[in-house]
């Protein structure tokens, strides 16, 4: 008798919870019929944590419909030339959205019968695809307000639309063209503003994987791959970083960002064979660029000592520019370098011969390096160049008059022009 009764009590008290709940979603659906969209809000609240309505769909859909209210509140308001509230009605717009994809996944869920018998999805499909152009107008509000973060959640909520399963045989419904291509761009460079780069990396590795990629104003393919190193990059992954600029290389040799920096890694690591390979492919790639990868190039074999190496390619850059200031100033280096060489080993020389000899070959690496310091100063000169460059350029010839001086070449007269220009009393 007992064990009836505390079961029939159980039963009592489950019912009356469920009525309760029951009654609370009804208030809330009355709160919203009268435009209460607070009081509906604190009831739906409610009940989406209750246990007895937390998995039903009209629940959902009903928490999702007041946020839709608010946002239609405003918009009609805005139709009509009244005072709009953008703030209201872009916040209600958010507020929607997930509410209405919940209500969506728990109405798939098939009955104890196995079937599925989704009653809320044709209204909800209805209105997703009424407001989906109204997230790219919230993403620009909130991104106007510097609230990127929410800007960058409403850019992504247009971008995923089209694709949540209730559209799944209706994606022709929309039109994805440059547009909505632009906006997912939009949606990562306002994640990475809000200084998210986790979900900035998410987004940029969704964008990649989907193909095909739609050509637009905005930006490349190749950005994307740029924007996603530069994160790895942000959060201190050096070995993703890495492997993204080998695969932005082989997948965009023509960019100027992942063979270069690959270049400049292999530098700083040392590794000039792994340096010259790819600035081989990158000349290759870009031979109007000749100018700045030949005479990096041509650096590399210089620190080799490779000295025949480093003439031939700075040559190269010479003939594709003339005025290659990088190649001016790096071919005079490259003989300068030879020279003082060549004068250490004299100094150590017994044989007169040979002296002479040595003399005469330190004599014409320093005439070969003089007319390209002369021009090159002058380049600098010419274009207003920071004072330190014009420095340095003016001590290299300074250097290089001395030097002709010693060898039997008059340069007295040069050499104090420039000392004068370096204020260095004589």
């Amino acid at each position: 008798m007992k064990k009836f009764l505390f079961f029939t009590l159980i039963t009592v008290f489950s019912a009356s919870t469920m009525f309760a709940q029951k009654k609370v979603l009804k208030d809330a659906k009355r709160a919203l019929d009268s435009n209460n969209l607070e009081e509906a809000r604190t009831l739906i609240k409610q009940a989406i944590n209750h246990p007895e309505t937390a998995n039903d769909p009209e629940t959902w859909k009903l928490y999702g419909d007041i946020g839709n209210k608010a946002f239609d509140n405003e918009r009609m308001n805005q139709m009509l030339g009244k005072p709009a509230n953008e703030k209201v009605m872009y916040e209600g717009l958010l507020e929607s959205y997930y509410p209405y994809v919940k209500a969506d996944s728990l109405g798939q869920i098939p009955d104890e019968k196995g079937k599925v018998r989704n009653k809320v999805r044709k209204d909800i499909a209805s209105i997703l695809k009424a407001n989906h152009p109204y997230y790219i107008n919230a993403g620009v509000y909130f991104n106007d307000q510097k609230d990127y973060a929410k800007a960058s959640e409403c850019f992504e909520i247009y971008w995923t639309i089209p694709n949540l399963p209730m559209f799944e045989e209706n994606k022709d419904e929309f039109v994805l063209d440059s547009t909505y291509q632009i906006i997912k761009y939009y949606a990562i460079i306002t994640a990475i503003q809000a200084d998210d780069h986790e979900r900035a990396i998410e987004l940029i590795q969704r964008a990649v994987e989907e193909q095909p990629f739609i050509e637009n104003s905005a930006y490349r393919e190749s950005d994307l791959y740029e924007l996603l190193a530069s994160e790895y990059l942000q959060v201190g992954d050096s070995t993703k970083f890495m492997e993204i600029l080998y695969v932005g290389a082989e997948k965009f040799p023509e960019s100027k960002y992942f063979i270069p920096n690959l270049i400049n890694i292999f530098i700083r690591q040392g590794d000039h064979e792994k340096a010259m390979e790819y600035l081989d492919k990158a000349i290759a790639n870009d031979p109007a660029n000749t100018c700045e990868l030949g005479s990096v190039k041509a650096a590399l074999l210089v620190e080799k000592k490779d000295y025949a190496a480093a003439e031939a390619e700075y040559n190269k850059a010479l003939e594709q520019d003339p005025n290659c200031e990088r190649a001016l100033e790096g071919l005079a280096v490259n003989y300068i370098i030879q020279a003082q060489e060549l004068k250490e080993v004299t100094a150590t020389l017994t044989n007169r011969q040979q002296q002479i000899e040595n003399d005469q070959k330190t004599l014409e690496f320093y005439q070969k390096s003089l007319p390209l310091l002369e021009k090159y100063t002058e380049l600098l000169k010419a274009r207003n160049a920071d004072e330190s460059e014009i420095k340095s350029a003016l001590l290299k010839l300074r250097n290089v008059y001395y030097n002709l001086s010693l060898l039997g070449v008059d340069k007295s007269k040069e050499l104090q022009e420039v000392e004068a220009e370096l204020n260095i009393n004589q």
